[in-house]
């Protein structure tokens, strides 16, 4: 474009990195940039940007790059970049003071954006990688930062090929391993499992390091060669009774790298406690790059009871039960504050609203076979949907308990794709049924039920980033590698 030139073009010119330029042009520093086709372009008359003068807050100055594993379709890689629409409802302003919060309306507010950018992403499905890219690129991230591809067979060709295949430099690691072999709803087969890295069934006997209840070997791997300041891995509560799987796992993070990594205790979230409409429960691991620490955050972090100021595990801001109940803290967030302005999918424009399973009720002794409470939390969403995803609505006859809804007429159904993306705090922007688009795979309905169960609710991934965003200087000290580059 005549006037215009490219980031590499303006890199050369004023002497920076090519991610320096793109970093400033994302900060809306650089007078004039525009973004086409996911690529920066800059005035040709465009003066480099001044060094910040010290006294600015480290969130507008500091760029922090992450890398997502096993990313599905980018549930807590949403809360790590922000920049969201949520339930008014769902945030807390009196503990999370240092939150730049837009309220659109009484209903929804926008969540600002973090200093975190996802640089790479990963997953062996498809659909995926196809609501992911959808979504994402639209917020200007490359599509082609997705690897559409197990993390054993991307491990083995970085290290036996020797080719670069994740990024350098990267600042955190994030990663919900796959959990289904740890699930109360499934097996239980932990460690044992008969699934292998590409979701396939194993054929010899033994299961290996490669299966998939010890992919969590291979996101350690990821750690070793990437070495990020910190990790943050996510699974589901049932690890913690599954015999000492957690205390494997924490020792098996804390040995790589000859034991470089200071592993706090592992804790049990419950997604509810953080404005999410829905009772989740998810054990949380954070792993510390020890040479990256500072002296004192070494110490603090050391202690077997952690305190408040350093624990890395964000405040709770909503009480589910009264004995929980706290100064500031809000009341839950109910299934019908989520859905009330939803329409019928009858009469819904949005095809994820109109979508849902038509599986029949198939009595009380199998699962899902139960209606959301309206007043209450949802149940969790499970990946495994169709014939086992709660009804928004039974019949009088099966026990239905919305009576106003069943006076109107309202007919007995499953919960839409749309109304299980908004119990798990996605916004309506992020579209789940979508045909095949710029080569990527189709996404069914079905296929939507499994990628948003799979997810991080959003608003928890949020929380997780905006505290280690808040701690990051305490932890690691003022870091002027922003500055330096300029």
């Amino acid at each position: 474009m005549r006037g215009y030139l490219t980031a590499t073009e303006t890199a050369e010119r004023w002497n920076i990195t090519v991610r320096r330029v793109q970093v400033l042009c994302n900060q809306n520093r650089v007078d004039g940039a525009i973004k086409e086709s996911g690529v920066w372009l800059i005035p040709f008359s465009a003066k480099k940007p001044e060094r910040m003068k010290s006294g600015k807050k480290a969130e507008d100055t500091k760029h922090l790059e992450v890398l997502s594993l096993f990313s599905g379709c980018g549930g807590i890689d949403l809360g790590f970049e922000g920049d969201f629409k949520v339930l008014s409802a769902s945030v807390n302003p009196k503990i999370n003071t240092d939150w730049k919060i837009e309220k659109i309306d009484e209903r929804w507010s926008n969540l600002g954006k973090t200093s975190f950018h996802t640089v790479f992403a990963n997953d062996i499905k498809p659909e995926a990688r196809a609501a992911w890219t959808n979504y994402f690129s639209t917020k200007g991230i490359d599509s082609e930062n997705y690897y559409l591809d197990s993390i054993v067979d991307l491990v083995k060709l970085q290290k036996e090929n020797k080719i670069n295949i994740f990024p350098k430099n990267i600042d955190v690691l994030i990663g919900g391993f796959p959990c289904q072999d740890f699930s109360v709803a499934g097996k239980r087969m932990g460690f044992e499992s008969n699934k292998g890295h590409d979701g396939k069934q194993i054929t010899n006997e033994e299961p290996t390091v490669e299966n998939r209840g010890q992919l969590y070997m291979w996101m350690r791997e990821v750690i070793g060669i990437t070495k990020p300041k910190v990790f943050v891995a996510e699974n589901v509560k049932g690890l913690t009774n599954l015999d000492d799987a957690k205390e494997v796992i924490e020792k098996d993070f804390a040995s790589v790298c000859n034991g470089g990594y200071l592993v706090v205790p592992a804790q049990v979230v419950n997604a509810g406690n953080y404005g999410v409409p829905q009772g989740r429960e998810r054990i949380i691991f954070y792993g510390f790059k020890k040479s990256a620490l500072t002296t004192k955050a070494l110490y603090e972090l050391s202690k077997a009871v952690i305190s408040e100021e350093y624990s890395p595990y964000p405040k709770k801001t909503h009480y589910i039960t009264e004995s929980e109940k706290n100064t500031n803290m809000q009341k839950y967030v109910t299934v019908k504050q989520a859905l009330s302005d939803l329409e019928e999918p009858e009469t819904s424009n949005d095809i994820s609203q109109q979508k849902y399973s038509k599986a029949k009720y198939m009595g009380k002794h199998c699962q899902g076979q139960q209606e959301v409470r309206l007043d209450g939390l949802a149940p969790t969403i499970r990946s495994e949907h169709h014939g086992n995803i709660e009804f928004r609505r039974l019949s009088k006859e099966h026990g239905g308990k919305h009576q106003n809804e069943l006076k109107k007429g309202l007919k007995e159904r499953r919960l839409s794709v749309r109304e299980c993306a908004r119990i798990q705090t996605f916004p309506d922007e992020y579209q789940f049924v979508i045909p095949a688009l710029n080569g990527n795979k189709a996404v069914s309905g079905s296929e939507a039920y499994k990628i948003i169960g799979n997810a991080v609710p959003p608003l928890l991934g949020y929380h997780i980033a905006k505290r280690l965003e808040k701690n990051w200087d305490l932890y690691f000290g003022e870091d002027e590698n922003d500055y330096n580059n300029q």
